[in-house]
């Protein structure tokens, strides 16, 4: 969705309009410029809100998925129930009584399921609504209320990926913003990734099934590395038998794609978990199942259209890609400056560095730039500092002047002035 913009003024005024009316136009395009642009920035920003509106989404297709397989498993089992009432050749009124009074029962759980899924699925479509409406309010003049609900979306997705659930649905609740953020469906991933931290790949087959064909169609691999896991939990346990059929069940389907690696892992069989092989050791170590809970991360993700880095990174490495320059990674880069601090040099290492249409002098004594109110001034040794700090150093040091970085010392009558063009 996107907002246009309102004119600037910037069209061609055709010949037939007074040169009177094209004054007046001129001026009151003028004076719309500020909501323009403040609108001009909403338009862009508003593209980045993708997820807002692709997860819930996704969820709701998903639950229309899964009530639609449960209504028509549940129908064909009563369907088949029927069949086989009919097909008894006079039962005897027990029977027709017992056999009527289960249908009765199963057709009323059915009734429940129907009606819970038809709860859930209002819900989800609710919510969706609810984005939409999030999405259409904005306006120049509540922009700034805007993106402080934002804001607290992006911290309230950034802790649900960081796994602190608590802190993000309190911050959800009191900002009542429930509605905007996917607490319900992180809580969904987070059975997955807990089982997976206590080596437990149950809850994480259990979802590969219920999404088999979207995972398929992305031609995931998550799947096959839960069995590879599940087949060294057991050569660890050494039940090599039951690693063996396992294998012939589970495993020999991928071998028509992945026969490398099953072939490794079928080699642990001889090299057992107390190897030194370097190769096969690494399968038997704990960070194996860290590699799973990524891997499952960036799974779930893709499922629900997510961006795979949290909303936070995103924005912050934005912002970080225009201040990044040379001088930031430096010791005495200013205090001023984000970059000063380790968790943003980290959070932009793979980020280029901004490109300076125009080179900036900045003062290594006083960190502040020099232009033409504050020209810089050359000493004898070739070091180019500020005439402002140079100044208030000879006046405290009866016109001498030390070089901070060599030691030089000289007079402020030696200075040159440097002219900047």
């Amino acid at each position: 969705m996107e907002i246009d913009p309102l004119p600037n003024g910037s069209g061609s005024v055709g010949t037939t309009i007074p040169e009177a009316a094209a004054t007046t136009t001129a001026a009151t395009a003028a004076l719309k410029t500020t909501p323009s642009s403040k609108l001009s920035q909403l338009t862009e920003s508003l593209k980045l809100e993708h997820q807002l509106l692709r997860v819930p989404f996704e969820h709701y297709k998903k639950t229309i998925r899964a009530n639609h397989r449960a209504v028509e498993k549940e129908v064909s089992s009563v369907i088949s129930s029927v069949a086989d009432v009919a097909d008894c050749n006079e039962p005897s009124k027990e029977d027709a009584v017992l056999n009527l009074t289960s249908l009765v029962s199963r057709l009323q759980g059915l009734k429940r399921k129907l009606e819970e899924g038809s709860r859930t699925e209002n819900l989800q479509a609710q919510r969706c609504r609810a984005r939409l409406d999030h999405l259409e309010s904005v306006d120049a003049e509540n922009l700034s209320e805007w993106n402080n609900v934002r804001l607290k979306r992006i911290l309230v997705d950034y802790m649900l990926r960081m796994s602190y659930y608590d802190t993000a649905m309190k911050l959800a609740e009191s900002s009542n913003i429930q509605d905007l953020v996917d607490i319900d469906v992180f809580q969904e991933a987070k059975k997955v990734i807990d089982a997976l931290r206590n080596q437990e790949v149950g809850p994480a087959l259990a979802w590969c099934v219920d999404n088999k064909s979207r995972l398929k169609k992305s031609k995931s691999k998550f799947e096959f590395q839960l069995r590879l896991q599940e087949f060294i939990e057991l050569v660890r346990a050494e039940n090599h038998m039951r690693a063996i059929l396992y294998a012939r069940r589970h495993l020999a389907p991928w071998g028509a794609t992945h026969l490398k690696e099953l072939q490794r892992v079928m080699a642990t069989l001889a090299f057992r978990s107390n190897t030194g092989c370097a190769k096969y050791k690494v399968l038997f170590e704990p960070k194996q199942w860290d590699f799973l809970v990524d891997q499952f991360k960036q799974e779930f993700c893709r499922l629900y259209g997510m961006t795979l880095e949290p909303l936070l990174n995103i924005y912050l490495q934005a912002g970080l890609s225009a201040l990044k320059t040379p001088y930031c990674y430096e010791d005495d880069c200013t205090k001023e400056d984000p970059l000063s601090q380790d968790s943003f040099r980290k959070l932009a290492l793979p980020l280029p560095y901004s490109k300076q249409h125009h080179s900036k002098l900045v003062c290594y004594i006083t960190k502040e730039l020099m232009d033409t109110e504050n020209p810089p001034q050359v000493l004898p040794n070739g070091y180019v500092y500020s005439t402002k700090a140079l100044k208030e150093m000879a006046e405290k040091n009866n016109g001498t002047i030390t070089c901070p970085r060599t030691g030089l010392v000289c007079n402020y009558s030696e200075l040159v002035k440097a002219y900047i063009s």
